[in-house]
């Protein structure tokens, strides 16, 4: 494991980059660096994802970015990126935002770093929760949750209102992930506004944000106090919540895992307080990043009706006259697959990752790193590189994952959910649902965008379409009436979308 501790305790990565790349002045920077500023001139502080990949377009595959006294090195070339994922050579990083979040998720999955014991014991224990038999047992859940979203978008519909994509994808993946891995409800789709779990934990995700902006965190006080307070909100709804689920008894969900289940190899158990850590960060991480990737999967949908009427013939065609789908019918539908992955390479809600040098190396041959040294890689960038994707990877088509288009393309240059040990857990368990509603709300509804709407991205570490609402029309037969034909003998796509829940990390 590489070690990213100092005597401090701090992340070594947060040492500025000139530390650990010995050659770094011959990576580019921003024109008009400003001194102790660094490069800010033209740049939003809510939008760092997106200057970033402007700045990525003007620099190239590598670049450098110095925030007062702090400087960053920047990834998206898809063949650095490649060694990147060299497992024996790097690993995952845990810094900038990341490490912001640690006040409330602590050694939880995401956020734990490499040498923490309890990463390892938390991802043994708790992968078996993602097998296929577990999310054959969380399916009906899914279908329960995304009725109670199509009921309330009929009443939308109904009184004549367009509806809130990202609010109510929100409300759904929250209650998706509270049912089938806590057996608790929050009642999203009763409430007026969100529920104070999404505020306190907005609130928490954009605070680790802002600490990115400014060279002192004291300059945050007021910010930092709301902070605390949303972390103390958090803990002790989750505190609660597990103390009913210890009166009330087993549900063999995530929870009970996390309560109930050793290590089967050491016979370890989760810590009090690591089962609180974990807990915050599946609710967290098992919604917020869904939540973004299907509202993105239904603004292309209104945007390119061939496209949303070629996955609607799919859907009627695959699931035929059943009332709802099978587990085993969600897979087959390869051509709405295909409409999400487009959507995630476009707009990958998890937008960059870290990776670590874990011992002195060459970048790609190129570019020096000692040990600890460490580069952020700008995912929508390399999922938009025209040295692999063509000179139109800004365009929308989701025939980019036809499986053989899949094979001609080099390896990891699609990654939307991390790569390597530490990829994330809940891949299987998001496109499983997304998958499914995306069938679920083509079957019912034609998507009709709002002509004078531009999309507009908003940022909180992950991203999200602000502000976008689509009219809804009615199917006139849902989708269920046409009769179940021969599946297709075309494979599912390659490596680059799939991901053995036995290699999944986090």
């Amino acid at each position: 494991m590489a070690e990213t501790t100092t005597r401090a305790a701090q992340p070594r990565g947060f040492r500025s980059a000139e530390l650990g790349w010995p050659e770094l002045h011959r990576i580019p920077h921003p024109p008009r660096r400003l001194p102790l500023l660094g490069d800010v001139l033209g740049v939003n502080r809510a939008t760092p994802l997106q200057d970033s990949l402007r700045f990525a377009r003007q620099l190239g595959p590598i670049y450098r970015r110095k925030a007062f006294n702090r400087e960053f090195v920047f990834v998206w070339g898809a063949d650095l990126v490649a060694d990147l994922a060299d497992e024996s050579r790097f690993a995952k990083h845990v810094g900038l935002g990341v490490a912001n979040l640690r006040p409330v998720a602590g050694d939880g999955l995401f956020t734990a770093y490499n040498h923490e014991p309890n990463w390892q014991l938390a991802h043994d224990v708790l992968a078996p929760g993602f097998s296929r038999e577990a999310m054959e047992a969380y399916h009906p859940m899914m279908l329960a949750v995304a009725g109670r979203l199509t009921d309330y978008w009929d009443r939308e519909r109904t009184a004549g209102r367009s509806v809130d994509v990202p609010g109510d994808m929100t409300k759904l993946t929250l209650e998706t992930i509270a049912r089938t891995g806590f057996g608790h409800d929050f009642g999203s789709f009763e409430r007026d506004r969100p529920h104070p779990f999404v505020t306190a934990m907005v609130g928490t995700l954009t605070y680790a944000q802002r600490l990115n902006s400014v060279p002192f965190p004291a300059l945050l006080r007021r910010a930092a106090q709301r902070n605390a307070d949303d972390i103390a909100y958090l803990n002790r709804m989750v505190d609660d919540l597990v103390r009913a689920r210890r009166a009330a008894g087993g549900d063999g969900d995530l929870l009970d895992r996390m309560l109930e289940t050793a290590h089967p190899e050491t016979g370890e158990r989760l810590s009090p307080e690591n089962v609180r850590r974990q807990v915050i960060t599946f609710l967290v991480a098992g919604h917020e990043t869904t939540s973004g990737a299907l509202s993105f999967a239904l603004h292309y949908l209104s945007r390119h009706p061939e496209v949303a009427a070629r996955a609607r013939a799919e859907v009627d065609r695959v699931w035929g006259s059943a009332a709802v789908p099978g587990y085993d019918q969600v897979a087959k539908l390869r051509y709405v697959r295909r409409v999400l992955d487009e959507s995630l390479r476009l707009w990958p809600t998890a937008p960059a990752f870290a990776r670590e040098a874990v011992q002195d190396t060459v970048l790609a041959g190129r570019h020096p790193m000692r040990r600890g040294a460490w580069t952020l890689v700008l995912t929508p960038m390399l999922q938009r590189d025209p040295e692999v994707w063509g000179a139109d990877a800004e365009r929308f088509d989701p025939d980019r994952f036809d499986p053989k288009a899949v094979r001609s393309r080099p390896p990891h240059v699609f990654k939307p959910f991390g790569t390597g040990a530490r990829a994330c857990i809940g891949r299987q368990f998001a496109l499983h649902e997304a998958t499914l509603v995306l069938g679920l709300l083509l079957r019912r509804y034609e998507l009709r965008a709002d002509p004078g709407y531009r999309l507009s991205v908003t940022e909180r570490l992950t991203l999200m379409p602000e502000g976008l609402r689509l009219h809804l029309e009615r199917r006139a037969d849902s989708g269920a009436t046409a009769a179940p034909v021969a599946e297709s003998d075309e494979a599912p796509a390659a490596s680059e979308s799939r991901c053995p829940v036995s290699r999944a990390g986090d």
